[in-house]
């Protein structure tokens, strides 16, 4: 399925005053500076919605500030039926919850956590795709936006503890502090918001539960006619990839991240003739296969890369699955090619210089 909805890129766009027509151009002054392949429904694949934050982003030195107009320029009205619940949920929590198991309808690119298990409770954000440079900025612009809606439908002063984020800061964190109202720390463990378990309590403006059950039939109804084009499978490797360094992570909120039960989550799974372990070992052998033959980890890096948590049991799984021992495997890709075989890769080789198709 298509990845980012209209809402975003609009928004993004309108940030620094550009335009963006139906069929992708986008537009500065009447003039093509950049171009979208459009998909069904207006929404684009991720790669072509980060290349252009990307774009977007160099070509504009205040990254604060983007950050802070991106915020003001998507409200909840722009997200649709999920906007409306939020917005007539009875309390933040029930809003919260609303947009942790139905965002996925605007984008698989980005999953919202609610964790109450702690001291305070959070709101975590978890990147769904591969890396790509511009994920930071997209996640500051995520969270900023989520703390302007959040002040604007919860009825009471909505206190914040602090914003952490897993990157490196680029900017004074006391301008970033401004923006959320509250501090923000850089090269944390979590993208998230902190607040006090108490505040989910607060009520919100347009609170109606019957209003808001009905919005929900209606993204219940929605999820369930939602099909992806990939398999769960496919869906649950790609999640993996960008979780595993934090540990292997449990079934149940995977599931909710996705919008299903647990129950369901492990039907489907069965349906497509596999087991959530199974995947999950896939994803780790395949990794780590990837992370031996750059040669620039140690296999103790590797083991704690993909979730394991010895690098005893690291081996003992590789071996099995590969059939060579981690160390084994990475000496056999040092090997030199034959010289024919050489030959033809240096003649497949694209020119470092080569321009992206996309920027104008």
């Amino acid at each position: 399925m298509p990845t980012v909805t209209s809402a975003f890129v609009q928004a993004m766009t309108r940030t620094v005053g550009l335009t963006v027509k139906p069929d992708g151009t986008v537009l500065s002054d009447d003039r093509t500076v950049f171009r979208l392949s459009i998909l069904s429904e207006g929404r684009l694949e991720d790669r072509l919605f980060f290349d252009l934050i990307d774009w977007i982003e160099a070509r504009h030195c205040d990254r604060v500030a983007l950050v802070s107009t991106y915020a003001g320029m998507i409200g909840m009205d722009d997200l649709g039926v999920l906007g409306l619940a939020m917005k007539t949920a009875p309390t933040l929590r029930t809003s919260l919850v609303r947009l942790e198991r139905y965002f996925r309808l605007l984008t698989d690119t980005a999953a919202y956590r609610l964790e109450e298990d702690g001291p305070q409770a959070r709101i975590v954000l978890n990147a769904c795709t591969g890396d790509h440079r511009a994920l930071s900025l997209r996640n500051e612009c995520a969270l900023a936006a989520l703390v302007r809606n959040m002040n604007a439908f919860v009825d009471g002063a909505l206190a914040l503890d602090h914003v952490t984020f897993r990157h490196a800061h680029r900017c004074d964190p006391a301008r970033y502090a401004e923006v959320f109202g509250c501090p923000v720390s850089f090269s944390a463990g979590q993208d998230a918001i902190v607040l006090s378990k108490g505040a989910l309590d607060l009520p919100n403006r347009l609170g109606d539960a019957a209003v808001s059950h009905f919005l929900t039939r209606q993204l219940d109804i929605e999820i369930e006619s939602f099909r992806p084009a990939t398999s769960l499978r496919d869906v649950l490797s790609r999640r993996l990839s960008n979780a595993l360094s934090t540990g292997v992570p449990q079934a149940a909120p995977l599931a909710r991240d996705m919008g299903m039960s647990e129950r369901t989550f492990f039907r489907r799974l069965a349906e497509e003739g596999t087991t959530f372990r199974d995947v999950v070992r896939d994803v780790q052998i395949r990794l780590a296969r990837e992370l031996l033959e750059r040669d620039d980890c140690s296999i103790a890096e590797v083991a704690f890369l993909t979730g394991f948590a010895e690098q005893s049991s690291f081996g003992r799984a590789f071996k099995r699955k590969v059939g060579q021992a981690p160390a084994q495997y990475r000496e056999a890709r040092r090997r030199p090619l034959p010289a024919p075989m050489a030959g033809a890769v240096q003649r497949l080789a694209v020119p470092a210089d080569t321009a992206p198709l996309n920027a104008v």
